[in-house]
């Protein structure tokens, strides 16, 4: 049975651990134009699901370090007594770019007393020999997490996204990753267009044999949002909206394939209320919340 973050964080740290949301400066790839598209055509876009903020529309603005971090702690300790955290680098790719400037920049974040674990988003096409030495050094001084977007093993709905790199460019990442140490948490979205059921457990699936194991999981509803391409591919040909309760059962059917040592660090995503456009259902957290942890009870524990 696979367990919760917080589940697992109590076990490893003896009390809640809360994340972080900060902001490294970097951009991403397919943003820049440095990956193009099989006619040639540069991606300057990001993801078609991607808004302006990419996937860190919470996190804080780029500003010093200790700046982000005192006034993100500031609005977790106004409801909390919170004492330890996750630095979370979590909008855009966060291994590229400036790698000096980003290992001073990690370093001074992790090597802070109120920091226990340091948590970096990327792209497995932004791993190489240097990003891996400096995460090797930093996981030294403490735990880091590397999260890498994969969203889905299916190379055609990869294609129409925009991802940017194929399925095996991942497979050679995570197999970097964890022969250097560190831990890898993936991210998936349920509700690509036109994907089925089974292309979604399919991913599942692929994830659940890969050796060694992966250490976390992300699964998240995908959103569609003003301003992104998505929004304007679903006005011109609207696809099929998972329901709350028909993404509830997709999770469920997926932790009931996962081996019982991944740990699940999320089970749905709430974009920013006032670009939501689908799932409408998405927006009231606290309900979708109190649904799904219902559901499934018996299977996360």
């Amino acid at each position: 049975m696979p367990r919760k973050l917080s589940t697992y964080l109590k076990a490893e740290y003896g009390e809640k651990i809360y994340r972080l949301s900060l902001s490294s400066g970097c951009t991403c790839p397919n943003r820049d134009g440095s990956i193009k598209l099989p006619d040639g055509t540069p991606l300057t876009g990001g993801c078609t699901f991607c808004s302006e903020g990419g996937s860190g529309d919470f996190a804080t603005e780029v500003a010093p370090i200790d700046e982000q971090i005192e006034k993100a702690k500031l609005v977790i300790c106004k409801k909390t007594d919170a004492k330890r955290f996750i630095a979370y680098f979590q909008s855009f790719t966060n291994t590229y770019g400036d790698l000096s400037r980003l290992e001073e920049l990690y370093t001074k974040a992790i090597q802070r007393d109120d920091i226990e674990i340091l948590s970096i988003g990327t792209r497995p096409d932004c791993i190489n020999d240097e990003v891996i030495a400096m995460l090797k050094r930093l996981n030294s001084i403490k735990p880091v997490w590397i999260e890498l977007g994969l969203q889905t093993i299916n190379e055609e709905s990869a294609l129409r996204f925009h991802r940017g790199y194929e399925l095996k460019v991942f497979d050679d990442a995570y197999k970097r990753l964890k022969d250097a140490g560190i831990d890898v948490i993936i991210h998936v979205i349920f509700g690509l267009p036109f994907e089925t059921e089974e292309d979604m457990l399919g991913t599942i699936r692929y994830l659940s044999l890969l050796e060694p194991g992966i250490d976390g999981i992300k699964i998240q509803n995908l959103q569609v949002l003003k301003g992104t391409k998505l929004f304007e591919e679903f006005e011109e040909k609207p696809f099929h909206i998972l329901g709350l309760e028909e993404y509830t059962e997709l999770v469920k059917k997926s932790l009931e394939l996962l081996p019982e040592s991944v740990v699940v660090h999320r089970i749905t995503g709430d974009g920013p209320k006032r670009i939501l456009v689908e799932p409408k259902w998405s927006a009231d957290k606290k309900r979708v919340m109190n649904y799904m942890n219902k559901e499934l009870k018996d299977i996360l524990i």
